[in-house]
């Protein structure tokens, strides 16, 4: 999908979630640890200007292999529930530039753990077909019962009486990240990676990478 056939509207928006959420395919199809995993993040600028960034990791030793940004003017409104319009333009753009086809997008933001159950994670994984979960860094919806503090500890993110995602320690005794399924990946298998990308700090390392790149990007 290019930006210009890209919703204008929330209503046109809600249409495109509502009809594309029907694609979602969680059968798990990956290996436990895929060679690279590929992170996902942008930055806000003046005058609407979003900065995208890329990043391919080793999941192996965690090193940087390729990274790709792309700067674009926003082509859609700012409103919850439908952040992917805003920032899939870009990130579809930076993706592109990439030279390996990534084995596993790892998305700052939510899969189903989102009101339509189609977040941005959900959403790129449609679109492109690859592998894809999300690590929120907030809870957008569903409610948890209290958390264990040893590194590992998870509860079930429940929303309607359906388990969106779950809540994971990351780190002894910090505050947890909100882990959901995308696309062609199975939430306990989501937790798993992000547990193997987060060895010394709470957000995983493709998310800390891809964040220093767009900020970069912006300057």
């Amino acid at each position: 999908m290019h930006t210009g056939d890209w919703p204008k509207t929330a209503v046109e928006a809600l249409a495109v979630q509502e009809r594309r959420r029907g694609s979602v395919d969680l059968t798990d199809d990956g290996p436990e640890l895929p060679p690279t995993v590929t992170g996902l993040d942008v930055a806000y600028g003046e005058d609407d200007v979003i900065a995208a960034a890329v990043v391919t990791l080793e999941t192996a030793g965690l090193t940087v292999v390729e990274e790709r940004t792309h700067r674009a003017k926003a082509a859609f409104p700012y409103e919850p529930g439908l952040f992917a319009f805003r920032e899939l333009p870009p990130l579809l753009a930076a993706l592109e530039r990439l030279e390996r086809e990534p084995d596993v997008l790892v998305c700052d933001g939510h899969g189903l753990a989102h009101p339509r159950r189609f977040g941005l994670a959900c959403h790129l994984g449609v679109l492109t077909g690859l592998r894809a979960f999300g690590v929120g860094k907030t809870r957008f919806v569903g409610s948890y019962d209290p958390l264990a503090e040893p590194r590992g500890s998870s509860e079930p993110l429940v929303d309607a009486g359906e388990e969106v995602g779950a809540v994971l320690r990351t780190q002894d005794g910090v505050k947890p990240v909100f882990v959901s399924a995308g696309h062609r990946i199975g939430l306990a298998h989501a937790c798993r990676l992000t547990l193997a990308l987060t060895p010394r700090y709470r957000l995983p390392e493709t998310t800390r990478q891809a964040d220093r790149l767009s900020r970069a990007a912006l300057k």
